[in-house]
This record gives structure tokens, C-alpha cells and sequence, in this order.
């Protein structure tokens, strides 16, 4: 093979397209048929059979799930290719080729050797230069004439460059020779011709070389080496050129005959003269003699080499060319290896992976190939592989591929290769022999550029193609219709290879240009066949083309009952070109016609018409025979012998009916048409051997025609049927089993069964048409969505619709009820035009005029109209009913019916209401918009300016949001103004609720009050008193409310435990829902004032809320007091505000009895002498003198409004001056100025100090009681800065000074009590350091003892006083407890022996006892320790303490819980919690 030079990949062969490159044909039909049109093979090719024969072939891609296993064998499959030279393939260029071989061997004959010349870079076509010289008459007239530019413009050569001088030169050196040789002129002359001087400057200018072997080595050669081509040069310009003989000493041959003694017997054969010896050739053939001057041309010079004489010459150049065909290649390849060099070759020569390569870019390639003399390209094709011995493609039975369960259907499946041929509808079963590739499928492993040359199947039959896997494989394919008009085209472009071949076409060995015939006329068409697809071919339908790559396909032949009459046709044909049967076409009608009951009545029919022509035709033949003298017959068994012994010998016919034979050839026989062609002997001596006489011949053809009668009786009733008028015309049945008989009996496809088909097809659209239209399948479609429908008809082409049933062949029972609905239509369109003619509009008339129209599936002209008269209707209606309901007609409303009136086809009644709906709206949105402008007016209108445009605007029938918001604003107007007149004329004081609420109403109401002014003034002055008030009472800075500060306080302070707090919370809980008035929260209290109806219940519900403030107090300074008594560790103790333990100077607050670091809460500026000290808990207000708040009271009394702050303050000064009254009444009776005795009870707050052991009688100078005195402690930590009133034995005069203090007013005598209460304590103090011992008698001789301290106050102080006792003793670490044991022993030995009944005395007692005496008093105590130490006290009788965890008592119980001990259960009756 050639190797081509490489490219980069993709890169294209020529930039420029070349004004001769390939254009592809048009393609042929494809097809895809469906899974039931796939079923049965032979009647989807009878089907497409229409379409497909047009174009000679088409192609069929199965359903993508038919998939078919491969079955060969790909390492065992071994064959031998064919080798393709392509440009060989072409029948144009082999011409070109074999002149050219005729050319050299000419030339070559005569010792020299052929350089082909170049033209303007281009290879001379010298058989294109030699054919047109020869059309303009021949070189003598072309050069007379100088027509030699001419020539060179037919050549292609551009002009004006004198390429018809050298055209002209090279013509004379190469050709002119060889045509005077051609036409004889070189041959013997007289004895005195001399040839003129231009001739042997011709064959001088000829150079000698070496001998070639063969025409494409010497074009390899002028293709390969340019710098040896001739330089065209004028002729008679043309310097000579001689080159010395090279002599060979093993080859030279002697040209004279110097051995020979007579010389004269060595004579020229055209002079007959013996002279000149030096000049005399001998003849290398047959040793003739001639002068070099006497030959023509003449030559100069003795040649090299071998020389032919004239006649020598003449005689090799006549021989016949030997039959062109392909050489099997010399290697034997698997698939594999096969498919290795292919993939090789193509990926090589276009230097890019082979499934890149575009198939357009490989199929131009290809023809550019097939066409060019100088490239010589060779291929090797592995076709016409018998399957028989390698195995199919497909699976077949018992065969060696083992097939899967899955892949069982393909064994018997149609399109498979092995069983299409020989089923039952193909003729060809009915031949006795397997005949390979055609009954018998052949395989075909292609490569990239393998190609099978034009050609139409044996006997014209059909052929089918699968491409199992590969490249894909191109196909080009002519008519069978264009078969004749192919091979003239090809004969008149190529006569001389026909000259030699008449069936060339025959041979698969020649191809032709597409271009090239469609230039000529000859219909051709293309298609790529990719793996998996079928190519079909039709009778006589010439086809070729090449492979893309590396494939595999297989295909056989098959013919059909349409190809009877062809097959006869192709049998006649073979015998004129003398061409063999690949099978006896009258072997296989007979075998049919011995069949004949088995066969259908289309076969039978087209047997039958075969048989006729045969037996006529045999009957001839036997009668001339007999009139020219045979006289012997006998009977002759041809089916039993083999084709190749019963062959005509003329024309090469498979003999069956009947041969001639003669004895003096034995084995030798012709058919009756060559009967002259047998042998000399006399016909008497001939033979007449038949296998049938013509009396067995006879009832074969009847029985065939019995059988085909069939169809005419069928073809008879048919004809009727279709022919029938009026009353006798038949119904769709008929028809349809008519056809059904023609299905079951496969009758012919004809045109009386095609006239039948249609019609009857023609009757069941009319059917079913006439049907939908009768169903009213309109409603439908027009229900879902407006629009014609594809089938739906107009009045017009119902009416032509309805004439068309009346004149089919056929009778249909929808015919008179198709005419019955169309008298229908008529009648809905005469009512249509009086409904859109009238003026009025009725909605439920229209509508019923479309719902009958929806049972008509036509086109009607009239239904738009209607249903644009519909829309207006009801958008009448609309307003109507919108107009109706002014209540629900909105602005929006009224928008969205103009909007939609808008869209509405115009009408006088349509466009007068939107009129009318125009001007409502316009008038509404004028109402609304003035209405929302007088309501957002500022300031408002009067109530008589809104109560006119509302008066006006009502009359507006329609929903008119602003105007009825304007309405109720008006409502509410008069409703405020009747109240506040009403409120005005009851006299009654006003509270400031219902002054805020009327204030507040008025303001929202959009309208001109002029109360409301009167009002809104009297609301700013009880606001600006509320500020004075504020401003009079409240610290600066301060948190609480002006109400919070004038009301008496019913909370205050931490009073007890978060147990006892629960408890509170929880009795409150319970008092609520017995009692919902109790006051619990200062918006309580503000609700209570708001709520009563007079003066005198709000001070009711203020008292309670003062004898609530004094039982809160009690407790509260109990229970601070007893926070303050002496402990192991002060320092556990949290006071102030900081919460701090006490360290150095603290002050006690008067009030609540806490103790605070003075540097938290003293001021310098205030002075300690002057008042009583109040912490800033207790200091709530500024307490402005009573002077002014006087006055405050009697600026709120002016103002005539009840506020709650107002009745508080009232109280104040009630509750002052009721305090003013008793503390008057107290200093009369106890005469407080000149009282004497003091109770002896000593203060109650313990002054601590550090290294103080004495007690002193100056009362500025800090002390400690006499608990702390006896307890001996040697160090304390803090002190206070001023004197505070004991606790105990104070009563009257102490609960008077508290309430002094509570009161939010400065008092004079509230300071004069309190230096009275502090001066008795200092006396009482001076007494008790004097003598003791009367400690005992003050105690019942004072006005109140310290048994006056109630039982509560007890109880809270004890509790307070263990749980702080608790909480030291949890706190402490080891160290503390050690050192708390030791100055407990301390204090049990300096401990009086008596011991004291008093509580104080008491719980002195248990606070200076070890941890080990703190007993829990339950039976089972299981004495915990450490954290585990949590204490729960009894809320019954006994009081005591006990261990939480020896009580079965959580944290969060004692919490929240009340606990009572057994002993209290069993004895007060208390139920356990």
C-alpha cells in the first residue's frame, strides 16, 4: 500500500474546494417501522415497496429493542481479502489507464521508454489529448487549422500562456507515432520512400531507458520524480537528443546478420536492398530485417535493448487486454487481525483517531481517489464470504453460537438473514439447491475505502443488507427503472471496456462517478448504513458504494411474487449476453406449478401468467425445431443433474424444458435457440430432449389457473359492489369482507383492490366524520377552549359533505341523519340572525341557542356573533343587578363592570349603560373625595356643614365608604353632645376618668364640639395641679408615683422568712376569691379610688389601707430589731443597703428599725439632733408643711374634679389632723412635759464598740446593753452615731410617734415626740446602771410592759431570730466552729444560775447554747450535719424548730407550705399539710 504523508489531525486534504469535487446525491427513503408493522418482513417490504422502488433503495432501521447477538466467531473466522486499487475501480480512469499501458508497451516495445510530461505543474492526460485530436479530425486538420489553443481550453489550461505549442509538441513526440502505427502507416512501403526529416526529429527526441514493467510503476515514477520530466520545448526547435546504447553482455542481442557469409541474402524487407549494413535492425521477434531510414518514423540510431519490427509490434499491441478483475491478497486474516490493520490503515492516513474522521470528509476522499490516475491507493475488502462455512452473523439452530434464553425469538424471527429467504411468500423456496449469497447469506468484512463496484443482483432479485457492528457503510443506489439508461451511460463513457467485456456490469469490478451519471441523467440516490440497520434493494435496481471503516455485514437475496415477470425478462437478457443461471427460472415455475393447491391465489395468478408466456414460447420453439428436421425425441431428467452439465454451450442458459443433443458430441448440448451452434452434423442426426411434453404442461398451467379463478370470481363481485347505484348499493360490511377475503386469500394487489381499499377507506372516514358531527363532539372542545377544530367542518362543506355520502359506492345508514342535522343547522341559523337582529338582549335566549349549538361539530359563522351578544347580555345584566343591590355597589364594582364593558363589541344598549355607569361613578368618587376632605379638615367643620353634604350625598345609590364613615361621625357627635350635656345638667362633682374618656372621645370625632374646649381647658388644670402636687411631694429623683407617696403604705420591707412569705402569698390567693376588693398592688388601690362613688368610700378604703400600714410596720421593726440582737458571728449579718455585714458607724432608721453604714446613707447636711433619723426607704417624699398642702387641697377643690391622688391627699390632711387631735388628747392626759417616771426596760438596739466595758450616763456616748455586758465579749465591730428610742416599753406615745413618722407631712410635734420618747429612754438607761434590782418590779409597774409586745410580734421576732441563728451556723467552716464551741463554754460558766420566763430571756438562753444543745424536737431525729442542717419551724401552738430532713419536709415545701407538728395536729385539730 501506499504510505501518504502525514497531516496534522482534522486537518483538511485542500484548503479550496475543487471545482470537480464529489457532491453527494440526494438520500433515499429511511424507515422505521413499528413492533407490528416489523412482524412479518415481507409484507412491510410489499408495503413500502410504492415508495422504495423509486429510488432503487432504501433503508430500514429496526425497533431500538431488536437486537440481535452476534453468532461468528471473531478469532475463528479466517478468509482471504480482495485486493482494490482505486483508481482501477473507476471506469473512466481504467480506460485512461489501459490507453496509457497501450501507450508504454508501444514505446516500450521499440527500446524506449515513456516519460509522461508535465503541463503547467499538472500530469498531461495524454488520453484526453489523444481523444479530443481525434474529435477535431486528427492532428493533420488540428494543426492546419491551429486548433491547438482550442484544445488546450478544452483541457481545462488557462490561455494566453502558449500551452497549445507544447500541447502540440508532446502530442507529436508520444502520440502521433502510436496513431500512425494504429492506423497502419508504419507497415511495408516502396523501395524509395524516404520519411521526411519532422519524423525523425519526432523519434529522435524519444530518449532510451531502461524497459518498464507495467503503467502504474511508470506513473509512480512521474508522480515521484518531477526533475525527469520533459521540458515542453517547440519542436522544430527541439534539440536532438542521442544516447549511447548501454550494452549488456548477458542481454545484448546482435541487430546484424555478420554470420551469415552470403550478405545479400540479409536483404530490408521495404527496400529489398542489402546495403547500408551498418543501418540494417534484425527484429528480436521474428528476424526480419529493415534499415533504420526505411521504418517509420525512422530511426537515428540503433535502439537498446530489445526491438520489435512493424509487424511484430502490430501483432502484440492486438492482442486482447485479459478480463479485469480483483487478485486475492497472499495472507490469510482473522476478524481480528483484519480489523487491527484496518483501524491501522484509516487512522494513518487521515492521522486522526478512526471515530473522528467525518464521513463527508471520508466519502470525498474516496471519489477523489477513485478518479486520480497518479495516486495510487490500495485496499483490501473481505466480500462474498459463505456463511455456509464460517458460520452467519446471526444465530441459527443447532448452531455453534449457544444462544441465550432471551435470544431465542431471533432464531426464528423474519428479518433474520438465514430464515428470510426460504419463508414461505419468497418464490425462491421453491428452488431445489442452496444457492450461496443468494438463498444462502454471504459476509462482508470492509475497511475504510473497500468498495463493491455497480451492479444489479442475480436474476434482477431483491437483496437485503445487515451491518451487524462497524464503521458505517455507504450506499448509492439508481431505479430499477433507470437500470438501461446507467449502462448506456456507462458504454458511451467507457466503449472500450464494454468492447471487451460486454457484461462488465456483471462482474462487480467497475464503478462510475455518482456525479458523472447524474450529469448524464441517471437518477441516483444515497444513504450511510449504520450497525444495526438494513439496506433493501430492488429488482434490477443498480447499486455500489464503498465502507467507512472497519465492519461487518451480511446479506442475501429474496424474491417476490412481483418479481415473476422481471426474473423472465432477466433470463432472455442473460442469454443475449450469453451470461450463465445461477438457477433454471422454468425448473422453478414447473416446481410451482406441481404445487399449485398449495400455492396462494396471488402466486397462483402470477404462475399462471408465467406459465402462459413459457409454454407458448415452448411450443414455438418445439414446432421450428420439428419443421427444420429433428426427428428424434426422448425424455430427459435435467433436474437431476447438476446446472453446469445442462448448459447451452452458445449462450451458457441452464436447459430445462428442452436442449438438443447430437452423438457426435456426447455431454454437449444447446438450447432451441442456438440449435445452429450444435455441431456440422445433419439435424436428422439431432435430438429433442424435453421434460415435459406439452400434453403434461397443459394441466399444470389448468391447475394453476383453478386456483387462480378464485380471484376473478372475487374480482367479479367486486366489481358490482363498486358499480352499484342507488337502492342496490351495499353497505359498509360488504366491503369490509370483501377486503377481509382479499387479506385471508392474499389476493394480487392490484388496482381493483387498491379502488376497493380506497373506497372503503373513503366510506369509514365519511363513517366516522359523519358520526362525531351526529355525536356532537363540539361541546366538548368548546367548553374547554374556544377555536376551530382541526375537523371540523363549515355549513357549506357539511352541505357538499352530505351530497358526497349520497354518491359514494357505498351505503351509510348516517347518511339521512346526517341529513336531518343539517335541516337542524339551517333552523339555529334562521333563529340566530332574528336574535342578533333584535335589540334586547335575553341571556337565557342566547344561551340556549349555544347549548343547542354544541351538538353541532361545524363551523358556524353565527356562534361568535352569539357569544359576543352573550357577554353583553350578561354584562347588562350585570348592572342591572349590581344597580339593584346599591348596598354591595362598591366604587371598585362600578370600575370593574366599566372595565369589562370596555372589552365588549359595541351596541347602542351597551354603550348607553356605561354611560349611565360613567356619570354614578363620577359623581360617587366626587362624594367620597368631599367627604374625606371634610373629615380630614382642620379645624373640623361644624356639625350642620356635615350633616348637609351627608343629607346630599345619601342619595347616591351606592356604597360610599367616606360618606357612611361621614354619617357615623355625625351619629357620634350628637351622641357626645347629648352626654356631655347630661353630665353637665346632673350637677354631680366629675370624675377625672370620665373627663379623660369624654376628652378623649371628643378629640377623635372629626367634628366642631364646643363643649369639648370647656373640657379639654379642665382636664389641662387637673393636669397641671397633679404636677404641683408632684412637684411639692416628690423627691427629686425619685422612683414612686404621686399616689404611691400620698396613700398610706400596705407593703414594706422583707418582713419575715420566704416561708412566711409564701404563706402570704398564698392567704392573699385564698382571700381573693372570697374577697375580690382587698387592695394588694398600687393599681389597686388607683382602681378602688376610681371606682367609688363619693368622698366618704374612698377614705373608708383609705383607713383600711392605714391600719394595714401600721400592722406592717409593727412587724416590720419587730422584726428588724430582733435582726440586730447579739450573735456568735456579726458578720453573717446583712444590712443596709450595700447588704453588708455592720462595721463601724451605722444608723438606725426610726421608722423600720434597720441598721445602715452611715456612709451609705448619711448626708453631711443633715443633722442628727435636730429630727428623727429615716432611712431612704422610709423618707418617701419631701413632707412639705401643712400650709401647703392645705392650699394644694383647696386649688383641687376650685377645680371641682375627683382624681384618686386628690381624695389621697384629702385623706393626708384628714389623717394629719386627726393625728394632730390625738397627739393633743395624749400630751394632756400624760401630762408629757412633767412626766417623771420612765419604764426601765433598756434600749433595744445594741451599740457595739470596741474595748468599752462600762456603761456611762451620757447618752451621746456609745453603749452595750446588758446582754452584750454579761456575754463579756472583749471586742465588737460597730456602732451608731445617734441615739434611737428602745423598742420595749413604749406604747402609746411609740405607736403615736410612728404614725407621726408615717404621715407625708411636716409636723412640729412629730420632733417634739420624738426628743420627749429619746430623753425618757436616756433616764431609764441612768436608772437601770444604778440598780438592777429594780429591773424586776419596773416590769409591772410601767404603763406598758414589754408583755405588751403582741403575740405576733413575738412570733415573727423568734423566727427571725432562728433562722438568722440557722444561717450562722450553716455558714461557718471548721475553724469557726472551734473557735464558737470554745466561747460557747465561756458563756455557760459567766451564766446566771437563775433562768428567766421572758422571751427575751429565753431566746438569749438558746442563742448562748452549743450546737449540741440545738435539739430537734421529733422522735426520730436523725441529727444531721453540715449541709443537711435545715430547719423548718411549727405553724401550730408550739412553735418549735425542727430538722427539715427528721420531718420529711423538702426546701421548697417549707417554702411555700405551711408546717404543723404532730403534737399540734393531735392536740389544736389541725389537718397535716
Amino acid at each position: 500500500k501506499k504510505k501518504k504523508k502525514a497531516r496534522p489531525p482534522g486537518e483538511p486534504r485542500r484548503t479550496l474546494p475543487r471545482p470537480d469535487e464529489f457532491k453527494p446525491p440526494p438520500e433515499c427513503p429511511v424507515f422505521e417501522p413499528s413492533w407490528e408493522e416489523f412482524r412479518d418482513p415481507y409484507a412491510f417490504i410489499n408495503k413500502i415497496r410504492p415508495i422504495a422502488e423509486k429510488t432503487g433503495i432504501c433503508k430500514v432501521r429496526p425497533p431500538p429493542d431488536w437486537q440481535p447477538p452476534f453468532a461468528c466467531d471473531v478469532d475463528k473466522l479466517h478468509f482471504v481479502p480482495r485486493i482494490q486499487r482505486l483508481n482501477e475501480l473507476e471506469a473512466q480512469t481504467r480506460v485512461k489507464l489501459n490507453f496509457l499501458d497501450q501507450i508504454a508497451k508501444f514505446w516500450d516495445l521499440q527500446g524506449c521508454t515513456l516519460k509522461i510530461p508535465h503541463v503547467e505543474r499538472k500530469i498531461l492526460d495524454l488520453y484526453k489529448l489523444n481523444k479530443l485530436v481525434a474529435d477535431e479530425g486528427g492532428f493533420d486538420i488540428v494543426c492546419q487549422d491551429r486548433r491547438w489553443t482550442k484544445i488546450a481550453l478544452q483541457m481545462g489550461f488557462t490561455p494566453g500562456k502558449a500551452v497549445g505549442s507544447h500541447l502540440r509538441g508532446h502530442y507529436e513526440r508520444i502520440l502521433y507515432p502510436y496513431n500512425l502505427f494504429q492506423s497502419g502507416a508504419n507497415l511495408l512501403v516502396s523501395t524509395h520512400t524516404r520519411v521526411s526529416k519532422r519524423y525523425q526529429t519526432i523519434f529522435c527526441t524519444l530518449r532510451v531507458d531502461v524497459q518498464p514493467t507495467c503503467l502504474w510503476f511508470l506513473l509512480f515514477r512521474a508522480s515521484c520524480c518531477p526533475a525527469e520530466k520533459l521540458i515542453p520545448i517547440p519542436v522544430k526547435q527541439e534539440p536532438v537528443e542521442f544516447k549511447e546504447p548501454i550494452i549488456e553482455t548477458d542481454k545484448f542481442k546482435p541487430r546484424y546478420k555478420k554470420m551469415i557469409p552470403p550478405v545479400d541474402l540479409v536483404v530490408c524487407l521495404v527496400c529489398n536492398s542489402g546495403g547500408d549494413e551498418d543501418r540494417l535492425l534484425l527484429c528480436d521477434g521474428c528476424d526480419d530485417s529493415y534499415h533504420t531510414f526505411c521504418l517509420i518514423p525512422p530511426l537515428q540510431d540503433v535502439p537498446r535493448g530489445d526491438w520489435r519490427c512493424p509487424k511484430c509490434l502490430a501483432q502484440e499491441c492486438c492482442k486482447p487486454h485479459e478480463a479485469f478483475g480483483f487478485e486475492q491478497a497472499h495472507r490469510d486474516y482473522s476478524l481480528r487481525a483484519f480489523g487491527q490493520m484496518a483501524d491501522a490503515f484509516k487512522s494513518d492516513y487521515f492521522n486522526m483517531p478512526v471515530h473522528m474522521v467525518p464521513m463527508e470528509l471520508v466519502e470525498k476522499e474516496f471519489w477523489r481517489l477513485v478518479g486520480a490516475i497518479e495516486e495510487d491507493v490500495t485496499v483490501e475488502y473481505g466480500a462474498d464470504i459463505a456463511s455456509k462455512e464460517f458460520g452467519s452473523g446471526f444465530p441459527i439452530p443447532n448452531g455453534r453460537f449457544k444462544v441465550s434464553a432471551a435470544d431465542e425469538k431471533y432464531l426464528k424471527c423474519g428479518w433474520n438473514l438465514n430464515n428470510l429467504a426460504m419463508m414461505n411468500p419468497s418464490v425462491l423456496t421453491h428452488v431445489t439447491a442452496d444457492i450461496c449469497g443468494m438463498t444462502l447469506p454471504w459476509l462482508y468484512v470492509g475497511m475504510c475505502f473497500s468498495s463493491f463496484c455497480w451492479h444489479i443482483e442475480d436474476h434482477w432479485s431483491y437483496s437485503i443488507n445487515y451491518l451487524h457492528w462497524g464503521e458505517p457503510k455507504t450506499w448509492y443506489g439508481a431505479p430499477g427503472f433507470a437500470a438501461e439508461q446507467l449502462e448506456e451511460v456507462m458504454k458511451k463513457l467507457a466503449p472500450e471496456l464494454f468492447e471487451s467485456q460486454p457484461d462488465l456490469l456483471h462482474q462487480l469490478v467497475t464503478i462510475m462517478n455518482p456525479n458523472t451519471l447524474m450529469a448524464h441523467g441517471v437518477p441516483i440516490y444515497r444513504t450511510n448504513q449504520c450497525a444495526g440497520e438494513f439496506v433493501i434493494t430492488f429488482p434490477r435496481a443498480y447499486h455500489s458504494g464503498f465502507n467507512q471503516g472497519f465492519n461487518f455485514a451480511e446479506a442475501v437475496n429474496f424474491c417476490t411474487v412481483d418479481w415473476m415477470p422481471l426474473g423472465r425478462q432477466c433470463v432472455d437478457h442473460y442469454r443475449l449476453l450469453h451470461r450463465y443461471n445461477v438457477f433454471s427460472h422454468d425448473e422453478m415455475v414447473c416446481n410451482m406449478a406441481r404445487k399449485a393447491g398449495a400455492l396462494s391465489v396471488v402466486l397462483a395468478s402470477a404462475v399462471h401468467k408465467d406459465m402462459v408466456l413459457m409454454i407458448k414460447e415452448e411450443q414455438e420453439m418445439r414446432n421450428k425445431v420439428k419443421k427444420m428436421g429433428v426427428l428424434h425425441s426422448r425424455e430427459a431428467k435435467y433436474d437431476h443433474l447438476q446446472d453446469d452439465e445442462r448448459q447451452c454451450a452458445k449462450c451458457r442458459t441452464t436447459c430445462y424444458l428442452s436442449a438438443i443433443t447430437c452423438p457426435c458430441s456426447p455431454g454437449v448440448l444447446v438450447c432451441l435457440y442456438h440449435i445452429d451452434e450444435l455441431c456440422s452434423c445433419p439435424l436428422s442426426n439431432y435430438t429433442l430432449n424435453y421434460r415435459y411434453t406439452m400434453d403434461d404442461l397443459f394441466p399444470m398451467m389448468n391447475a394453476v389457473k383453478q386456483q387462480a379463478e378464485l380471484y376473478d370470481e372475487w374480482a367479479s363481485r367486486v366489481t358490482e359492489t363498486l358499480e352499484a347505484k342507488l337502492e342496490k348499493k351495499k353497505g359498509l360490511p360488504v366491503f369490509r369482507s370483501l377486503l377481509a377475503e382479499s387479506e385471508s386469500k392474499l389476493f394480487p394487489d392490484n388496482d381493483l383492490l387498491r379502488r376497493l381499499r380506497l373506497v372503503t377507506q373513503d366510506a369509514e372516514k365519511c363513517a366516522s366524520v359523519a358520526q362525531q358531527l351526529l355525536n356532537g363532539k363540539k361541546q366538548t372542545r368548546y367548553r374547554c377552549g374556544t377555536g376551530k377544530s382541526r375537523s371540523q367542518l363549515t355549513v357549506e362543506e357539511l352541505s357538499s359533505f352530505v351530497r358526497q355520502l349520497y354518491n359514494l359506492s357505498c351505503s351509510l345508514p348516517q347518511a339521512p341523519l346526517l341529513k336531518e342535522l343539517l335541516n337542524r343547522i339551517e333552523d339555529f341559523q334562521q333563529h340566530s340572525e332574528k336574535v342578533l337582529a333584535a335589540e334586547d338582549h335575553s341571556v337565557a335566549e342566547i344561551q340556549s341557542l349555544l347549548d343547542v349549538s354544541f351538538d353541532f361539530d361545524v363551523d358556524l359563522p353565527e356562534l361568535p356573533q352569539l357569544r359576543e351578544r352573550l357577554e353583553q347580555a350578561r354584562w347588562l345584566e350585570g348592572v342591572q343587578q349590581a344597580s339593584a343591590q346599591p348596598v354591595t355597589l362598591t366604587l371598585e364594582a362600578m370600575r370593574r363592570l366599566i372595565d369589562q364593558g370596555v372589552g365588549l363589541a359595541p351596541h347602542p344598549s351597551v354603550e348607553k349603560a356605561m354611560a349611565r355607569l360613567q356619570e354614578q361613578l363620577t359623581l360617587s368618587e366626587h362624594w367620597e373625595d368631599k367627604a374625606s376632605s371634610l373629615l380630614k379638615a382642620r379645624p373640623p367643620h361644624s356639625i350642620e356643614t356635615l350633616s348637609a353634604a351627608a343629607e346630599k350625598a345619601s342619595g347616591i345609590p351606592a356604597y360610599l365608604p367616606n360618606c357612611l364613615l361621614l354619617k357615623d361621625t355625625i351619629r357620634k357627635a350628637r351622641e357626645w353632645l347629648q352626654e356631655a350635656e347630661e353630665l353637665q345638667a346632673s350637677g354631680c362633682i366629675l370624675l377625672v376618668d370620665s373627663l379623660s374618656d369624654m376628652v378623649l372621645r371628643g378629640q377623635a370625632i372629626q367634628v366642631q364640639l364646643e363643649p369639648l374646649e370647656r373640657l379639654e381647658s379642665l382636664l389641662a388644670d387637673v393636669q397641671q395641679w397633679k404636677e404641683s402636687t408632684a412637684t411639692t411631694f416628690l423627691q427629686k429623683d425619685s422612683t414612686l408615683t404621686l399616689l404611691e407617696v400620698l396613700c398610706p403604705r400596705f407593703e414594706a420591707g422583707n418582713v419575715g422568712s420566704p416561708k412566711r412569705k409564701a404563706k402570704k402569698g398564698k392567704d392573699s390567693l385564698k382571700s381573693n376569691k372570697k374577697k375580690p376588693a382587698r387592695i394588694n398592688t398600687l393599681s389597686d388601690v388607683e382602681k378602688t379610688l376610681s371606682e367609688t362613688k363619693d368622698a366618704t368610700s374612698a377614705m373608708a378604703a383609705l383607713e383600711e389601707l392605714r391600719v394595714r400600714e401600721m400592722e406592717t410596720f409593727s412587724n416590720l421593726r419587730v422584726a428588724n430589731e430582733s435582726k440586730l440582737l447579739p450573735t456568735a458571728d456579726c458578720m453573717d449579718l446583712k444590712v443596709c443597703l450595700c447588704q453588708k455585714a455592720p462595721m463601724g458607724a451605722m444608723l438606725q432608721c426610726e421608722l423600720c428599725r434597720d441598721a445602715f453604714h452611715s456612709v451609705c446613707v448619711r448626708d453631711p447636711s443633715d443633722s442628727c439632733e435636730t429630727q428623727p433619723w429615716l432611712c431612704p426607704h422610709c423618707q418617701r417624699s419631701e413632707k412639705p408643711p401643712l400650709s401647703k398642702v392645705l392650699s394644694l387641697l383647696a386649688s383641687l377643690q376650685s377645680i371641682g374634679v375627683r382624681l384618686p391622688e386628690g381624695d389621697a391627699l384629702n385623706y393626708l390632711v384628714e389623717r394629719t389632723l386627726n393625728w394632730q387631735h390625738q397627739a393633743q388628747q395624749v400630751s394632756q392626759t400624760c401630762n408629757l412635759p412633767e412626766l417623771e417616771e420612765r419604764p426601765g426596760t433598756p434600749p433595744t438596739l445594741t451599740h457595739w464598740v470596741s474595748g468599752c466595758d462600762n456603761t456611762h450616763n451620757n447618752s451621746q456616748a456609745p453603749c452595750l446593753t446588758p446582754e452584750w455586758s454579761r456575754t463579756s465579749y472583749a471586742q465588737t465591730v460597730f456602732y451608731t452615731e445617734q441615739r434611737c428610742i428602745p423598742l420595749q416599753g413604749q406604747s402609746e406615745l411609740h405607736e403615736l410617734m410612728v404614725e407621726g413618722l408615717l404621715l407625708q407631712v411636716s409636723l412640729p410635734q412629730v420632733q417634739s415626740l420624738y426628743h420627749i420618747l429619746l430623753d425618757r429612754a436616756s433616764s431609764q438607761n441612768t436608772n437601770r446602771s444604778t440598780s438592777p434590782s429594780q429591773e424586776e418590779a419596773t416590769d409591772c409597774d410601767t404603763h406598758v410592759t414589754r408583755d405588751a409586745m403582741t403575740s405576733s410580734e413575738r412570733k415573727a421576732k423568734r423566727r427571725l431570730e432562728r433562722e438568722g441563728l440557722d444561717a450562722e451556723r450553716r455558714g461557718k467552716d471548721k475553724k469557726h466552729s472551734h473557735k464558737r464551741q470554745r466561747m460557747n463554754k465561756k458563756k455557760l460558766q459567766r451564766r446566771p444560775a437563775s433562768t428567766s420566763s421572758s422571751p427575751r430571756s429565753d431566746f438569749s438562753q438558746s442563742d448562748d447554747s452549743d450546737e449540741e444543745m440545738a435539739v430537734c424536737p421529733a422522735e426520730s431525729c436523725q441529727l444531721p450535719e453540715g449541709d443537711e442542717v435545715d430547719w423548718v419551724q411549727c405553724d401550730g401552738s408550739c412553735n418549735q424548730w425542727f430538722h427539715q430532713v427528721c420531718v420529711g419536709v423538702t426546701p421548697e415545701m417549707a417554702e411555700k407550705e405551711d408546717y404543723i407538728c404532730v403534737a399540734c395536729t393531735l392536740n389544736d385539730g389541725h389537718a397535716g399539710k
